[in-house]
């Protein structure tokens, strides 16, 4: 049941977007970070809420959806609580990899959705919803291979594997033609082929970097999950995804392109 009208869902979306950019503003310097965090938590919490309450769910879809945050709650909390503080580039990788993926899984639900409706076709929606697909996939496994690399269970060194720059070409000319046909066609089986692909690509342009240059593949990744919530607050027409997914791609871009002028590389030589 939608228990907050139109003007009150969106005065809450504005203080939780308010909210999203106290948050990197505090983030900016160590005396403030901490209250920068909790005010970034604040403003997602009350997102999640302005969500729940404004949104009318059919049958069982609010208790399915009340059970799967109170599961991911019951795991990310007590891994962020015991996480060490020299092991945080790999939870920001893990948790920044769980975002793109999410992206990538709503985009192909909602591929879903559009499918079944009578002009389902060639639209805006479904250009967004490729774009989320795509994006999303790269990043999580991308996000997975470097949290791989910094947590030691696969080597830090660059990881070139036989005939690596042919199959780099190809998956991103799959992953780019299959997104174009699931904007033009709509069809859910090219969006996980689209997804499938996206996710190769990602994995075969990690692989190869390696060292110090890690964390700053973290950082672009952080910035390419920006645009996958944004894709995505596009096709389900919500405005706080779109104002905290740029606020994500910014910041993200920002902080990788100072991190590669510290060392003194470009971003397209470090991958």
């Amino acid at each position: 049941m939608n228990l907050l009208p139109g003007p009150i869902t969106a005065l809450g979306y504005l203080i939780a977007a308010v909210c999203f950019i106290l948050a990197i503003k505090g983030l900016s310097s160590p005396r403030t970070a901490r209250r920068g965090n909790a005010i970034g938590a604040i403003g997602a919490a009350l997102a999640v809420l302005i969500v729940l309450l404004s949104t009318d769910f059919e049958g069982s879809n609010l208790w399915i959806v009340l059970v799967t945050i109170a599961v991911g709650s019951a795991i990310s909390v007590p891994v962020a609580r015991r996480v060490a503080l020299t092991n945080m580039p790999q939870l920001v990788a893990l948790f920044n990899g769980i975002g793109g993926g999410a992206a990538a899984l709503v985009g192909v639900i909602e591929l879903a959705g559009l499918a079944a409706q009578a002009d389902a076709g060639t639209s805006a929606n479904e250009v967004a919803t490729a774009v989320g697909i795509a994006i999303g996939a790269l990043t999580f496994t991308g996000s997975i291979v470097t949290f791989l690399k910094l947590q030691g269970w696969i080597t830090a060194r660059p990881l070139v594997v036989p005939g690596a720059r042919i199959w780099f070409i190809a998956t991103v000319a799959l992953t780019i033609g299959f997104a174009i046909a699931v904007a033009v066609s709509g069809q859910v089986w090219l969006g996980i082929v689209t997804l499938v692909a996206a996710a190769a690509f990602g994995v075969l342009l990690v692989l190869p970097v390696g060292g110090a240059d890690v964390p700053i593949v973290i950082s672009l990744l952080n910035a390419t999950t920006g645009l996958a919530v944004i894709a995505t607050g596009w096709a389900v027409d919500n405005v706080l995804l779109l104002v905290g997914g740029t606020l994500i791609g910014a910041a993200g871009t920002m902080l990788t392109l100072a991190m590669a002028k510290g060392m003194g590389r470009p971003v397209a030589g470090i991958l």
